[in-house]
């Protein structure tokens, strides 16, 4: 049998729900870190922030790149984008404590990114 390349609107609603997740990640993060320090710590490391953010990186590249050769239209891959960038930032604030904050508006304005892209290709969504 012939594999058939994941469409986009798949692509993208995995996207929202790796998302999803992190934003997820990032509450119970921030919610452990205040209750139980051991276990924050665990879920913290940097190393699942850097792998998260290069799979949000890969996936929205590809979702959001399909999307533009699909349906021409720009917007949802510029919001996207930014997501990222504002996600990127934030792992730049270990220090600070705002990371969880700016992690959580970055993947807020990524999933919006995919949204969009998703009711480019079908108005129905």
């Amino acid at each position: 049998m012939a594999s058939r390349p994941i469409s986009t609107g798949r692509l993208d609603r995995l996207a929202v729900g790796l998302s999803g997740l992190c934003a997820v990640h990032c509450v119970a993060t921030a919610v452990l870190l205040g209750v139980l320090a051991s276990a924050g710590g665990l879920l913290g490391r940097p190393i699942i922030h850097e792998v998260g953010l290069t799979l949000a990186m890969l996936l929205g590249t590809v979702a959001l790149g399909r999307g533009i050769r699909e349906h021409g239209f720009v917007l949802p891959s510029a919001v996207g984008i930014a997501g990222l960038a504002i996600m990127a930032y934030a792992m730049t604030l270990h220090e600070s404590g705002l990371e969880p904050a700016f992690t959580i508006v970055g993947v807020a304005v990524l999933a919006l990114g995919h949204r969009l892209n998703m009711m480019a290709k079908h108005p129905s969504f």
